[in-house]
């Protein structure tokens, strides 16, 4: 399959970045910009040729038949969103059951443009003690990838400014839903 999907990738003339986190079991993957719903598509074949099974955060409705089997082969999880569920120990507890869980999220929420992430991510990876990794997906240059390992601080409002500052060079498919300039100063 790893063959398959970087073959399928380069057909479109995309690139993948050979940065990879090497000897890494458990960690969590900040993915951006998200401004498309091809980056979900691109993303898998990405993953699928480093090798890499991504699991995903995803509301328990779409599990419902007929489409259950399908979101749980794309690496869906199913969480309830409603009622007075903590997310983060959820996700925490995922880590803690399985060897190996790359778990990727996309911070900005939405494929609009959301100058206001979500933190679930920051506060998963410290409760799980587990490693950051930047990746991303650049539509301009057709290439995609692990940018990089993100050592958190414990600063929370400056760490999501940092990392959003090292993505911010990455364009969209709809860049003005991207990062903007006034979003990192």
């Amino acid at each position: 399959m790893r063959k398959f999907s970087a073959f399928i990738l380069r057909l479109f003339g995309w690139k993948i970045d050979k940065r990879a986190p090497e000897g890494v079991k458990k960690c969590v993957v900040v993915m951006a910009p998200h401004t498309s719903n091809w980056d979900f598509v691109l993303g898998k074949l990405a993953f699928r040729s480093y090798g890499v099974k991504v699991k995903i955060l995803i509301k328990k409705e779409l599990f419902a038949f007929p489409f259950g089997w399908f979101t749980r082969w794309m690496g869906g999880i199913p969480v309830n969103r409603k009622g007075n569920n903590n997310l983060t120990d959820t996700a925490v507890k995922y880590f803690q059951e399985n060897d190996t869980m790359f778990m990727l999220f996309t911070p900005e929420g939405t494929r609009s443009h959301s100058p206001n992430w979500k933190k679930g991510f920051y506060y998963i990876a410290l409760k799980a003690k587990v490693p950051i990794y930047l990746g991303y997906i650049d539509y301009k240059n057709k290439t995609g990838g692990f940018h990089g390992l993100f050592e958190p601080t414990g600063n929370v409002a400056e760490d999501i400014l940092s990392i959003k500052r090292e993505l911010h060079q990455y364009k969209g498919k709809f860049p003005e839903n991207g990062i903007r300039d006034e979003d990192i100063n």
